[in-house]
């Protein structure tokens, strides 16, 4: 994968940030699918990845949701040794709700921002 451009990390960046307003609001909807949107995005490269688990396990634990602290802290162990070989599964929402291994589509507002990536110079 090519180096993550200024455009994805600002996307995360801004997701993140977004996410932990919405869980102080507890707007838990609009929090989670800012850290999917940001999953999605943050898969080709291990820090990232690993940034966006670690934020989708402080979620779960301030949720006081078991299956997702334990999913995430699975995914957190696991996520940035698959994002740093290339194997993760494409698309996967990052959520314990959903197969780890289990490849997703992509939306196609995120899609466009990984191909961007993916053709970005070196």
């Amino acid at each position: 994968m090519a180096p993550m451009t200024d455009e994805i990390r600002g996307r995360i960046d801004s997701n993140l940030v977004e996410a932990r307003e919405s869980r102080a609001r507890g707007d838990w909807g609009r929090c989670w699918q800012l850290l999917e949107d940001a999953h999605v995005l943050s898969q080709p490269w291990a820090w990232p990845h690993t940034r966006v688990h670690s934020a989708m396990l402080a979620t779960g634990w301030r949720a006081c949701d078991r299956q997702e602290v334990l999913g995430q802290a699975l995914r957190l162990l696991l996520g940035g040794p698959a994002s740093a070989f290339g194997r993760y599964p494409i698309g996967n929402t990052g959520r314990s709700k959903v197969p780890a291994t289990q490849r997703m589509l992509v939306r196609p507002d995120l899609a466009e921002m990984l191909q961007r990536a993916d053709q970005s110079p070196l």
